[in-house]
């Protein structure tokens, strides 16, 4: 499944429609998920049966096209689901209870409540809100694939305008010269990431380098009084920085992740737990900037493009064993050098960490025991995250 992103050029006039529609489909979601605290057994059918029920109740609801209700029901599901499975699988910390949402970005269509034009410039959005004709402004050409093939879309509200992407059926795959190469790599904070070959890759910042110019946005959206015409336009001033500073990131991730796995047939790097990691507070401003991520899901996700191999392995004391003699030197963050006293080894520790984790990515390969190297063909082109990401 391919999600391919345009956007959405028209009148003022129609993107407040555009708005109406984002806010029914959250009161839609928030709905089915009161229903689904307030009665026991509940199931995704009766989320589905309970859209025609607020339709006939709520005349705005049903303005909303049909199948976009249940959509929407379905997120909530996906959310209620996710709950059900973080608990069966007796997942530590936090299960991940469901919560009702403020505000919503986004409502998506199925098969009906919208129609595309012959050349596929044009989608005009035909459910009860009416809004109308939009022009689609982007560099990714729907003129290769069929109206059939599309089989959703989204539109997203961002701070820069309101956007459509389109879930497209279709299989992506691309040529690659396999030359039997194969590389480990261990990211990292003084350098992007590190690979068994000693190739570094700068980490670029991004955040870093935008702080000063977010300061002094954040500090002058403060100034100006609550609910003011000011303060809106220098919150979305702000908010179009932060949006500038997220694609950069996933522009860099994804060319990087590209050109990686491009260069090799075997790419073996770390399960991280962000999620632990960034409880590190002197830390944790550093680590999302880097968006491992990020990057790793770009990586898997080429894997499979390219017909290549790419294994997460566990990241347990690849930068305390010695990759010569596999004696466990431990040491500090601050300790940029390993040094074994064992057999003498002097090298960098993310390059010893590399050769580490490429050694255990082999080790697993041999028997076809536990390997993870499935890619992720659910990713947004031109988008923002991934698609699996984006549901519940």
């Amino acid at each position: 499944m391919l999600v391919l992103e345009a956007k959405l050029k028209g009148k003022e006039s129609q993107y407040s429609l555009l708005d109406e529609a984002i806010k029914t489909a959250l009161f839609i979601r928030n709905k089915a998920l009161r229903h689904w605290i307030d009665n026991k057994n509940v199931g995704k059918n009766d989320l589905q049966k309970l859209c025609a029920v607020l339709a006939k109740e709520f005349d705005f609801a049903d303005k909303l096209n049909s199948m976009a209700r249940q959509a929407s029901a379905d997120r909530a599901w996906c959310a209620i689901k996710r709950f059900y499975d973080n608990c069966k699988t007796k997942k530590p910390g936090k299960k991940g209870y469901p919560r009702f949402k403020k505000r919503g970005h986004s409502v998506e269509y199925k098969t009906s409540g919208w129609a595309i034009s012959a050349d596929k410039k044009y989608i005009t959005f035909t459910d009860g809100f009416k809004a109308g004709r939009f022009k689609l402004v982007g560099t990714r050409d729907l003129s290769f694939y069929s109206t059939k093939q599309i089989k959703r879309i989204r539109v997203v509200k961002r701070a820069d305008g309101y956007y459509c992407q389109f879930c497209v059926d279709v299989e992506r795959k691309e040529q690659h010269q396999h030359n039997s190469k194969q590389l480990g790599i261990d990211v990292g904070l003084e350098f992007f990431y590190t690979d068994s070959d000693g190739k570094t890759v700068e980490n670029p910042r991004l955040l870093r380098k935008s702080e000063k110019s977010l300061k002094r946005k954040q500090r002058k959206a403060s100034k100006c009084k609550k609910g003011s015409s000011n303060r809106r336009k220098a919150v979305r001033k702000l908010a179009k920085k932060h949006l500038k500073v997220s694609r950069q990131r996933k522009d860099f991730a994804v060319k990087t992740a590209r050109t990686l796995v491009q260069s090799s047939d075997l790419v073996v790097y770390e399960d991280l737990q962000v999620r632990n990691m960034v409880k590190n507070h002197r830390l944790a401003k550093s680590i999302s900037d880097a968006s491992w991520s990020l990057f790793t899901d770009w990586v898997d996700y080429y894997a499979k493009v390219f017909d290549t191999w790419a294994i997460a392995v566990a990241p347990h004391y690849t930068s305390q064993d010695c990759f010569v003699c596999g004696t466990r030197v431990k040491k500090s963050l601050s300790t940029r050098t390993h040094r074994c006293n064992c057999c003498g080894t002097v090298m960098h520790r993310d390059l010893n960490a590399a050769k580490q984790i490429l050694a255990k990515g082999i080790k697993n390969t041999v028997g076809h025991t536990e390997i993870n190297a499935s890619g992720q063909t659910n990713l947004y082109l031109g988008g923002e995250t991934p698609l699996d990401k984006l549901t519940g």
